[in-house]
């Protein structure tokens, strides 16, 4: 599965702590994620992502290219709801576009785990059907 991977500036240690966590299953799998993120992420788990550009640079588009072409499989973008974004009409294409190609997305530490643990059950590959 490709997962692309997000985490607002206040989110990124908790989204490096997740990959952490859940390296295990995040290994099996190909990982996609905003450049700043993905460094970040890497630095700690020596995970292997494409990074894309920062995300208020460009790369939250990229992301949503492929989310539109559906080469990504399940989001995780951890969000910070609480400070406005001058990029907030890329953050909310993200989540138009999940809802309109029906990719599963978590915005927060909470549907992130949950999404985590059935794709580690096999409860996500009727995914494949999609490709």
């Amino acid at each position: 599965m490709n997962i692309g991977l997000i985490a607002h500036d206040s989110k990124k240690k908790l989204m490096q702590n997740f990959c952490i966590a859940y390296r295990g299953i995040l290994l099996k799998n190909d990982l996609y994620a905003t450049g700043t993120t993905g460094r970040l992420i890497e630095e700690v788990t020596s995970l292997n992502i494409h990074k894309y550009l920062a995300g208020h640079l460009g790369g939250e588009q990229q992301m949503g290219a492929q989310i539109e072409n559906n080469q990504i499989d399940l989001v995780i973008f951890l969000r910070d709801p609480l400070s406005p974004k001058k990029h907030e009409p890329d953050v909310k294409n993200i989540f138009r576009l999940c809802d309109t190609h029906n990719i599963p997305l978590a915005t927060n530490l909470a549907t992130a785990e949950l999404l985590i643990k059935s794709l580690d059950r096999g409860d996500l590959e009727w995914r494949e059907m999609y490709k």
